[in-house]
């Protein structure tokens, strides 16, 4: 917990903008969510590029999504994929002795629409909030250290 609140202190005394820092953190929050599995640290650079954005704040928001958070956040946005989206389906029973890769994608398929409808719209969301919660501390420790 320590590391975390000590790299979140190290976001808040750079430069930048309050904006531009929170839309960084923003952004990779949106990224953690989004559906491209193991293009995690692609988007970020990309991402931050095109849009001018911090890459450090976009890379420490974006890897929220690590081997530990990954099951729970993917598991709860095609679960709420599912309910936006009106799905229906029940997991199947997978022989996974003998399923091939084609086998694997037949399975999953019915699985896609869902998940990505939930990972994006569960992004946008965790994005806006985390934006106005950024700004907000941000701008209260600065005015702090100002004082």
């Amino acid at each position: 917990m320590k590391y975390i609140r000590d790299r979140i202190r190290s976001i808040f005394q750079l430069k930048d903008s309050a904006h531009k820092l929170a839309a960084s953190f923003a952004l990779g929050v949106f990224i953690a969510f989004s559906p491209t599995v193991g293009l995690h640290m692609i988007s970020c650079i990309l991402l931050a590029w095109v849009f001018r954005l911090n890459k450090l704040v976009v890379f420490s928001a974006a890897f929220i999504n690590n081997p530990w958070t990954m099951v729970p956040m993917y598991g709860f946005s095609l679960w709420f994929g599912m309910k936006i989206t009106g799905s229906h389906f029940a997991l199947p029973a997978i022989a996974w002795k003998e399923i091939g890769l084609a086998d694997l994608f037949r399975i999953l398929k019915p699985y896609l629409l869902p998940f990505v409808a939930g990972t994006v719209v569960l992004g946008v969301i965790s994005a806006i909030i985390s934006y106005f919660i950024i700004y907000w501390a941000i701008s209260q420790y600065r005015r702090s250290q100002a004082e």
